[in-house]
């Protein structure tokens, strides 16, 4: 009587043809189902809320200082309007004598009285209340301490009552102010992104734990650690790009609905925080960068998890 083939011939005639490759390949396709995708999107939306914040501001930053980097503001504070009126003019001429100096403007008194009509109400009485004589001074170069004390004595004799002071100075605490919530937001940025990867680690230590008898299998039959980490990688891979994409779509309607509410407000300050086509390209790379973070993550969770099933 014929005896039948051993079971462990057997075994290796029907399996041989799964060797590598083709053996991994028999991991179930560990999809991020459930919340897992609309993680990554939450994520990824207060990751462009907060890029996009963090360059406005330095936008801002970077137009405010532009501007007044050269400005001078010359105050002539006198009680008497013909003396502060004779001191201003004296102030003009000796100002626009000195090379330094590119422009020279003396603000209208009629400028003055609107700017300070929602304190001192419709047709205040200056002689009452005096208002200083103001002369907005453009120099050719950066208002450095040496020019500005060059300024201030050649002042002190044509006009004793002026008081000249650089308009950079007077927003020293609002640029403090703007640089700190620029770490903020990169603060935030870093946050968000490990906090993305610490949620993929979790979802892929899930995975393992749920194909841990199809893993040990495949191992069995000659699929290599790269390879199954391969299957999560892609698998993750295309749950992250989902989850960018709509995070990605979120985040800019939230930002284009922030910037249409800044433009309402009429500050020329804010104007300057308007994106710029390449801050909306960095913009546009966060969910690109949050994928590659993802997958990178999934790919050494797995095989660092592989490893160790060992």
């Amino acid at each position: 009587m014929k005896k039948p083939p051993a079971i462990g011939s057997k075994t290796a005639r029907g399996l041989n043809p799964f060797r590598g490759e083709r053996a991994a390949q028999l991991v179930p396709q560990a999809r991020l189902a459930g919340p897992m995708p609309w993680v990554i999107a939450i994520m990824i939306t207060l990751t462009v809320i907060a890029a996009a914040g963090g360059l406005a501001l330095n936008n801002v930053a970077s137009n405010a200082r532009s501007e007044l980097a050269g400005g001078v503001t010359v105050q002539i504070v006198d009680a008497s309007s013909a003396e502060r009126n004779r001191q201003a003019l004296a102030a003009e001429m000796a100002l626009a004598a000195r090379p330094e100096v590119a422009t020279i403007r003396r603000v209208p008194d009629e400028e003055l009285d609107a700017l300070l009509e929602p304190w001192l109400g419709v047709g205040a009485d200056n002689e009452a209340v005096p208002v200083p004589a103001l002369i907005d001074v453009r120099l050719r170069d950066d208002a450095s301490e040496r020019t500005l004390n060059t300024l201030r004595g050649i002042l002190a004799i044509e006009a004793p009552a002026a008081r000249l002071d650089a308009q950079s100075s007077w927003l020293g605490p609002v640029f403090s102010a703007i640089a700190s919530l620029q770490w903020l937001s990169a603060a935030l940025v870093i946050l968000l992104g490990l906090t993305s990867a610490a949620a993929v680690w979790l979802a892929a230590r899930s995975a393992l734990g749920t194909n841990q008898d199809t893993i040990e299998i495949v191992h069995l039959l000659g699929g290599t650690d790269t390879q199954i980490a391969r299957i999560f990688e892609r698998s993750i891979g295309f749950d992250a790009t989902l989850g960018g994409a709509v995070g990605l779509a979120l985040g800019l309607a939230a930002v284009l609905v922030l910037g249409q509410q800044f433009d309402e407000l009429g500050s020329g300050m804010m104007a300057g925080g308007a994106l710029r086509w390449y801050d909306w390209i960095l913009i546009a790379l966060i969910p690109l960068i949050g994928v590659a973070l993802a997958m990178l993550t999934a790919r050494m969770t797995v095989i660092a998890a592989l490893r160790r099933m060992l």
